[in-house]
Order: structure tokens, then sequence, then C-alpha cells
């Protein structure tokens, strides 16, 4: 069977080539032929038998319980994230509404209130739909235009703009793997991992990785265009009433010399509209 025709079978896969025998107290005894857990391990500490959990592997069960996928994560030692993201694969999640591209204006006028930070909204595809002034100078024109993921994979300013490209790759594609297990599938996402997976290598062995991680907090380091380098605290948030729809906001310490760049970005934003409109 295609893995795209088991995704649920391709991740349990991936995860357990992740569990080590010593991780769960089972004996490292002799070679082995695969990385990490063996099927009949995975099943033993499951509680199913080999043959079941071969079949779901293989995407010949199609119908677990949740008692089933519950025990498989546990014995996989699977985060939340990762938890969550199986259940929706096996189909016992509930659908969620579909996202719309409409911000809320009390949304706008939050973000328009953090002076501090740099604020935007994203779709599930991580396409900015909505941005403060910070915001729209801290991430630029190119990423704007482009996407954050194409830019983050196809552009070659990326691994200079992001100091820790790597670090910031991963989270980006896990988080993106998480957001493609929701169902209904928002119309981007499925279309931009083709595309990502067909022009970047670097893109298509993260992806193949399975790992699954939304974003919560994460710290980036930006050598940026116009103000150097700055290290930056980024908060993600789900918007409530538009499911599938992030906040995100950036911040610096207060009197750090990050926190200065990002007040200067604000500044130089405003100037350039300025000009613009003269």
């Amino acid at each position: 069977m295609p893995a795209h025709e088991n995704p649920l079978g391709e991740f349990l896969r991936a995860q357990r080539a992740r569990v080590s025998p010593r991780d769960v107290g089972l004996p490292d005894i002799g070679s082995r032929r695969v990385k990490g857990l063996r099927r009949e391990e995975v099943a033993v500490l499951a509680g199913v038998s080999a043959d079941y959990y071969a079949r779901l592997e293989q995407g010949r069960e199609r119908s677990p319980s949740a008692q089933v996928i519950d025990a498989t994560c546990t014995a996989l030692r699977l985060s939340p994230d990762a938890r969550a993201h199986a259940y929706r694969l096996a189909r016992l999640a509930p659908s969620t509404r579909a996202t719309g591209e409409t911000i809320s204006p009390e949304l706008v006028q939050l973000m328009d209130g953090f002076a501090h930070g740099a604020a935007y909204v994203v779709n599930p595809a991580f396409r900015v739909l909505a941005t403060n002034a910070t915001a729209v100078a801290l991430i630029g024109p190119e990423q704007l235009d482009a996407g954050a993921m194409p830019y983050l994979f196809l552009n070659p300013a990326a691994r200079a703009y992001f100091v820790e490209w790597e670090v910031v790759a991963r989270a980006a594609v896990s988080a993106l793997r998480l957001a493609a297990g929701y169902t209904p599938a928002h119309p981007e996402v499925g279309p931009l991992v083709e595309r990502l997976r067909r022009e970047s290598p670097s893109f298509a062995a993260l992806w193949d990785d399975h790992e699954v991680t939304g974003l919560t907090i994460t710290y980036k380091v930006i050598d940026h265009p116009d103000v150097g380098r700055i290290s930056l605290s980024y908060q993600t948030l789900d918007v409530r009433d538009a499911p599938g729809q992030q906040l995100i906001v950036a911040t610096a310490p207060p009197g750090s010399p990050s926190a200065d760049a990002l007040a200067l970005l604000g500044s130089i934003d405003a100037t350039r509209r300025g000009q613009a409109v003269d």
C-alpha cells in the first residue's frame, strides 16, 4: 500500500524507530535489523497481538479503537501533540470547522496594541493573513509575498536571515505536519507539502521524519537586514473563533538591544508607509 494511503501506519513506524528498548525497560539483546523497537515489542507494550499491530501499521486495520490507539501512543511514549495527531490519523478525533481567511476587528485591534512586539496571524499553511506594523518590517516582503514555508525552504536568503536555520526548519515542518492531520484538511496544506517535497530535499527529509509538535514558545535569532542580529521569543496562540488560525507574537526582554531593534523596526515600517503615501 502506498505510504500516502496509509498515514497512520507510516506515522507509527516512524515513531517506534525513535524509541529504544532501554527507553521502555526492554532488554536490548542481539543485532537489530530495524532502528528502535520491533513491531512485536510495541504490540507487547500496547497489550495487543503482534498480528493485530502488524495489520495496523500495514494499513489493513482501518478502524482501531480509541483504547488501542491510546495504548499504542503510551507504548511509543508520544507527546501530547503527537498523540492527538495519531487520533486524527485514526479518524477518532472530531472534525473541525473550515478555516476562514477573515480576521476579526477585535484581533486586529489586539495586534496593533502590541506596541513592543511583532504580532501576526497565520493560516494552517503558515501563510500570513494579518500583521501589525512591527511584524511587517520584521518579516519583510519576501516572506509576506512567498509565504513563510516557501521562503524558509526555497529562498537561499532564509539561511542567512535565520541564524539557527536548521532549528527553525525542523520546528516549522513539525508544526505543518500537525496542521496536515486535521479534518477537513486546509486546501493550501496538501499542495504546499507536495511542492516543498518536490523542490526542497531538506524539507523532504524533515517531512519523512514524521516529527509532530505544535508551536508554543520558541526562540529565534534573526540577522535582519535593517537592524542586524536580534534574539526573539515567539509565543503562538490558537485563535478560538477561527479554528486553524494562529496568532504569533515575537517579543524581546524590555531594555535589551533586541527590544530596541524591534521598536526601530516599527518606526521603519511607519516611515516606509509615509514615503509610499507621498
